[in-house]
C-alpha cells in the first residue's frame, strides 16, 4: 500500500494475491518453489500439529523430550550424527537451516 496507495481496502485476491489459508513458510529451493505449513512439518516428523510450547527448560542434556526427538531424527534412542539422516531429514534440516533460521 505504501507503493500503490489505490489497493487500499482490497481484498488479497483484488490485488492479485493468494488467498490466505494457513501461516506457511514459502521458499525456492534450486528454482522449485516450495510451500511448508505446520501441517507438512507435523505429518512429516510423525507427531500432531497442535501442542504447547514450553520455554526454558533448565537442562536440555536430561530433558524427556531427547528420546523422543532422536527417535524421530535419527530412528535412535541416542542421538546420531548428520550421516545417520535419512536423505528426507537432511533435506528438512537444509530447509530449516536455509529458512527458519537465517543467518
Amino acid at each position: 500500500m505504501l507503493i500503490d496507495p489505490s489497493l487500499a481496502g482490497k481484498t488479497r485476491e483484488e490485488m492479485g494475491l493468494l488467498p490466505f489459508i494457513d501461516t506457511e513458510i514459502r521458499a525456492s529451493i534450486m528454482g522449485v518453489p516450495v510451500f511448508i505449513s505446520q501441517d507438512i512439518i507435523a505429518c512429516v516428523i510423525g507427531r500432531a500439529s497442535e501442542g504447547s510450547f514450553k520455554d526454558g527448560l533448565d537442562n536440555n542434556k536430561k530433558s524427556p523430550w531427547n528420546e523422543i526427538v532422536n527417535q524421530t531424527m535419527y530412528n535412535n534412542k541416542k542421538k546420531g550424527a548428520y550421516s545417520d539422516l535419512s536423505m528426507e531429514k537432511k533435506m528438512l534440516l537444509k530447509i530449516r537451516n536455509a529458512n527458519l533460521l537465517p543467518k
